[in-house]
């Protein structure tokens, strides 16, 4: 059975819609973009659709690949200080001259939509309200959505970014699940594989999880987004994959939505909490 992301997001945003139309002002984000990256300029249009639909404003500072990190730290030091701006998204990857985790780390965490700063990621891990990276939010989203167990559940995670991999595992576990975060050095790694319940790919490698790595009848969660010939095609050989999986996400319209439901609901509880403080 498919897990159809974009399904997903249109209904939890629909539901988030009737929340925002009841707020007396427009959550407003305001995006960071370096360059002409076709893939980078392709993600900010689709959290811009998204957010516009919602009713929330959003406003697009595309800076030239030639821009210095002063430019960018000078725009991220004023959008944290404009009480108006309720969130701030820095779109990776930056041009080799930038420094992306130090840039990330001047956004004010209350401000933080990605969930990357490390205060944020500290929260995560102490099992603390906050802001979750948007990847892995949507992927938790997803799975209660199609009421997927994770109690219990054998979770392993190929790939271990602090992007997706790692704060992932965090949530799982604080699920009640087992899980198995295996990587580049992994030895062995279909050994690993097979055993999952639910099994994430999360590497950008182009259908590197094959039919022979997989359990029947696991959870399938393909997080790579790769351009072959063309055509987009995930870390699953999904063709193969497929008719074993008992769920299983598609590339594209899988996870990639539900990773822009969750930024808008994370603006949405950021935009909250910055209500609250003013009261």
């Amino acid at each position: 059975m498919l897990l159809m992301g974009r399904k997903t997001a249109d209904t939890l945003n629909d539901a988030l819609k009737l929340k925002v139309d009841q707020l007396k002002t427009k959550p407003r984000l305001e995006i960071i973009l370096v360059g002409d990256n076709p893939a980078s300029q392709s993600y900010v249009k689709g959290k811009l659709k998204t957010a516009s639909k919602l009713g929330m404003i959003v406003n697009i500072t595309n800076l030239p690949e030639i821009a210095s990190q002063k430019d960018v730290e000078r725009l991220i030091t004023d959008f944290n200080f404009k009480k108006e701006v309720n969130g701030i998204l820095l779109q990776l990857p930056l041009p080799a001259h930038m420094d992306s985790d130090y840039l990330i780390s001047l956004i004010d965490y209350k401000k933080d939509v990605d969930g990357f700063h490390t205060m944020n990621q500290g929260l995560l891990f102490q099992k603390r309200a906050g802001i979750r990276p948007a990847t892995p939010l949507g992927i938790m989203m997803l799975l209660d959505h199609y009421q997927i167990p994770i109690e219990g559940q054998h979770v392993v995670i190929i790939g271990r970014s602090q992007i997706v991999g790692a704060p992932l595992a965090k949530m799982f576990l604080d699920r009640n699940a087992t899980v198995t975060i295996t990587h580049s050095k992994t030895k062995n790694l279909a050994m690993h594989t097979k055993q999952a319940d639910i099994l994430v790919a999360a590497i950008g490698k182009p259908k590197f999880v094959t039919k022979d790595m997989v359990k029947e009848g696991a959870v399938v969660i393909d997080v790579g987004i790769n351009r072959v010939d063309g055509k987009l095609t995930g870390d699953v050989d999904f063709d193969n994959v497929e008719p074993i999986a008992s769920y299983i996400t598609p590339v594209p319209k899988g996870v990639g939505p539900m990773t822009i439901c969750a930024l808008a609901h994370n603006l949405y509880h950021l935009y909250i909490e910055q209500e609250k403080n003013k009261s």
